[in-house]
This record gives structure tokens, sequence and C-alpha cells, in this order.
């Protein structure tokens, strides 16, 4: 059996080959503070987010795309591969996306992540080319594929040809840092203390990047900053835009450097094709308006943009055996094998 694994900083994906997506949890683990025991991983966990007593932590423990605390992590790896891996006799071979620039260590806290759980062997693949192949391209012929894969830590972009990135840039914003400038705005605006999950869902709800033709509101709850006590305000669509759009224009900067970066022969069948958007930031309204309008360059949402690297990776297992027939192979979308 072979499996697909995307750790990613808000979600965590599962892939069993032959059978497509089997797991999609929240990437939170709750632990015993005084015991560093294990209470709860996925979704279970992120119920538990900013409503734990002293005794019990709850936390992302993927930042940026990279892990934060390993043990953590290994911990929430085992218990949901146990999900899907019910016999102890199966040794699964499993690919792995990682961004574009993560260091030698970094690579190896994911590897030693997942082989805690026991496996044959982990081959690592960037983030970007399973999250093109995921939304239907092909990237193993000589023709440019613009991708930029928005995730909650960590944006990657990059022009793919021939099963590799010709050029690439990852940098660490996401839909973490919009939820981090609506806490802000609503603790200054509003003299209104709220929590990440809250801005998530206000983001999720009414966030946009484009003047819309109906203007929406959502309410927000949280605690006083001067009296203490709950509290809630009505937001308007209009307002959280203009909380979230320097992070996007942030984004929307990245997108354009690697577009200034690009071979000319790439960037004539990028002006052909266009830019496919994926990643979970992708369904912020407007954002695909937005980046057209900075690029001039045409672009796409991909179907289901939050599937787009699960589904790659899971695609990406194909590739295992050419790996393991031999040990050159000019053309192979897989970059590491430990």
């Amino acid at each position: 059996m072979d499996i697909a694994i995307d750790l990613g900083s808000s979600r965590t994906r599962l892939f069993i080959d032959n059978k497509g997506k089997v797991l999609d949890e929240a990437s939170v683990a709750a632990y015993n503070v005084a015991e560093n025991r294990i209470i709860a991983v996925g979704d279970e966990a992120y119920a538990m987010l900013g409503k734990t007593p002293d005794s019990i932590s709850a936390e992302y423990p993927i930042e940026n795309g990279v892990i934060a605390q390993s043990f953590l992590v290994e911990d929430m790896v085992n218990i949901l591969m146990k999900h899907i891996c019910t016999s102890k006799i199966v040794m699964p071979r499993v690919v792995a996306s990682i961004p574009g620039d993560i260091t030698e260590v970094e690579k190896r806290a994911v590897v030693n992540a997942i082989s805690s759980f026991g496996v044959r062997r982990v081959y690592l693949i960037e983030n970007t080319k399973v999250a093109a192949m995921g939304a239907g391209k092909d990237i193993m012929g000589p023709h440019g594929v613009l991708v930029a894969n928005l995730g909650a830590g960590t944006s990657n972009v990059a022009v793919l040809s021939l099963g590799g990135v010709a050029v690439g840039r990852s940098v660490k914003l996401g839909g973490n840092n919009m939820d981090d400038e609506i806490v802000k705005y609503m603790k200054h605006k509003y003299s209104l203390l709220i929590g990440n999950p809250m801005a998530e869902r206000c983001k999720n709800s009414i966030g946009c990047l484009t003047t819309q033709k109906e203007e929406k509101t959502f309410r927000v709850k949280g605690r006083d900053a001067l009296g203490g006590l709950p509290r809630y305000v009505d937001v308007s669509s209009s307002e959280i835009r203009e909380v979230i759009m320097e992070t996007a224009m942030e984004i929307v900067a990245v997108i354009k450097d690697v577009l200034e970066n690009t071979p000319p022969e790439l960037v004539g069948d990028i002006y052909t094709d266009g830019l496919v958007l994926t990643g979970g930031l992708a369904k912020i309204k407007g954002f695909d308006e937005l980046i057209s309008a900075n690029t001039d360059v045409s672009v796409t949402v991909a179907q289901t943009p939050e599937d787009c690297v699960i589904l790659g990776c899971g695609e990406a297992i194909s590739y295992i055996n050419d790996v393991e027939k031999t040990a050159k192979i000019d053309i192979n979308p897989l970059m590491a094998a430990y």
C-alpha cells in the first residue's frame, strides 16, 4: 500500500493509492502540559483551540509550512495514520509534499515525523509540482506551467517544466497572516478581543479582494478590551477587504517577481495558458481578478483548490517505481528519497 500525505500548516490530508483522499483534518494537537501526553489531534483538537484550561494546550505544531514541534507532529501523524492503516504488518511507501525552499534539516524533520509510524520509504516532492498535477496540469513536458499554491502558512509560486522547477519562490505569507491582521483590526478599531479561529471564520465568510455587488456582514464575537464583558460587532466585507489587502498584494508581488525572472520561452507558454491558482486561500473571492489585473496574465482557480496538493501527491505515487528501478532518472518530479 502506498500513501500520500500533505502536512499543511492548517490541514493534514492523507491519500491512499486506488482509494483517493481518505482523511482531511486540522493540523492541531492538544496535549497535557505536565506530562507531554497527547489528548486529541485533528478536528477534535481544533475544537479545543482557545478553550483549554492551564493543564492542557492545543496548538498548531506546523508553522509556515515547516515543523515547529517535532514530538507533537510525530504523535499527530501516528494517530492519523492509524485511522487508515489498521494493520501493523503494512509498511507503506509514502509521498510527502514540502515547500520549495526548506532546509535539509527541515526536510529531515518531515521524514522523521512520517517514519516514526513505521514506513518503508519516504519520497519528498515540492508542493508547487503536486499542486499543478492536482489541478490537471502536465508538468512533465517541455512546456511552462505557472502555479501559485496559496496556503495558510506559506505561498509558493513556481514555473514548472520537464518535471522540475525552472523559477520558484516560497514566502511565509498566507491565510494565517490575514487572520492575524483581522485580530489586530478588531482590537484597534472596536476594542474587541478575538481569537484566530473567529478571525478565520470571518475571513472565510465575507473575505474578498475586489468590490462585490452585494455587501455582506459577519458577526464577530469576542471580549470587550475595556470592560471585559462579552460583546459582538457586525463587520462588512468592504472592511475586511481593506484589512487583508496588504497581505494579498505582497503575494501578488511574489508572483510578479517570479514572472520577471522567467526565461522568455517559458513566459510565452504562460501568456498562452495563464496561471493556475491552488490552495485554500485561492477561494477568497476576487483573488484571481486581483492577480490578473496586476500581472496581465489570465488566472484560473482550480476546481477544488484546497485539495490540489494531496491529489497531486496521489498522482506522484505512480513515479515511485521509476525511482526504485534505477538510481539515475532524468525526468521525475520526486526530488528526494529517504
